[in-house]
């Protein structure tokens, strides 16, 4: 199993910062996403390698783990990489019981990990601890899955268990699943939002940008937002400055225990310049300017 090097996937160094990590993943994410790259599988792949890369880096515990797999596999290499492979058996996380979890369907059965991922985080073939006490496992969703709600099952033992997700949720919810784990056990899924490249969330609002032309900030027009909903219109007023933020009321996360109360959208709308204008153009402008 190769080894991957998430750091050269983000293209960030090993000393690099959270807000540098995030930072990256937000650019590569926008630039690889499948919505803009419709049909691509090498895009999509990339994708893939990106979101891992964040979900191990963005932890402090797994990038903890991550790092000391990195130093004992170039200390492997630097043995001259005897026959029979790097021992993986010493980093893959395992319980002790006898009722498995599906990860595949845990973390929204997209098989979004690679092989990789899963034998040193914790992939298919996992266990739940064989003792009748609670267990915890980490879910990871979507921003739109947290605004929508969301579904995963639990799958072991000839059993198939639903855990539904309400909407609203944030990273570090926990959501418990009666009696989902052995001997009874209740089970518990600690929720992963992962990041999106479209938005940043702050409690229950959310923050993203829009693109307008000068002319439209001028003389007032609409510019077209996206949210989580879907796309709206945007009034624009005239004189708007380049950075001045906007408020779309309502258009955030939804509450959790109150998903019709949302929470709000900011827009930061910037102003684009044209790099070149036609005669008739100019003359307006320079006639508005006074000359």
């Amino acid at each position: 199993m190769d080894y991957k090097d998430y750091y050269k996937v983000l293209g960030v160094s090993r000393s690099a910062s959270a807000d540098e990590i995030r930072s990256a993943y937000r650019k590569l994410a926008m630039k690889y996403h499948p919505d803009r790259n419709p049909g691509d599988k090498a895009s999509e792949e990339h994708f893939k390698e990106i979101n891992e890369a964040s979900q191990v880096l963005s932890d402090p515990q797994k990038r903890a783990r991550y790092d000391q797999l990195g130093s004992a596999y170039t200390n492997w290499q630097g043995r001259g990489a005897p026959q029979g492979g790097f021992n993986w058996d010493e980093w893959r996380t395992a319980g002790g019981g006898q009722q498995q979890v599906n990860f595949d369907d845990l973390f929204g059965g997209a098989g979004g990990f690679s092989d990789f991922f899963q034998t040193i985080f914790g992939g298919t073939g996992a266990e739940f601890a064989s003792r009748p006490i609670v267990s915890e496992h980490v879910a990871q969703i979507s921003l739109k899955e947290a605004y929508d709600g969301a579904a995963r099952v639990l799958e072991g033992g000839g059993r198939r268990v639903q855990v539904n997700i309400p909407a609203g949720v944030k990273t570090g919810s926990k959501v418990r699943a009666a009696r989902a784990g052995p001997n009874g056990a209740d089970v518990y899924l600690k929720i992963q939002v992962a990041p999106d490249a479209r938005f940043e969330r702050k409690e229950n609002d959310l923050y993203t940008s829009a693109t307008v032309d000068i002319f439209t900030a001028i003389l007032g027009g609409e510019a077209e937002v996206e949210t989580l909903a879907g796309r709206v219109r945007l009034t624009i007023p005239a004189g708007t400055q380049s950075e001045q933020m906007m408020r779309l009321a309502g258009r955030g996360m939804p509450q959790v225990r109150k998903p019709d109360q949302k929470g709000d959208l900011y827009v930061k709308v910037r102003v684009q310049i044209p790099r070149s204008l036609s005669p008739e153009q100019k003359t307006l402008l320079e006639q508005a300017r006074g000359k």
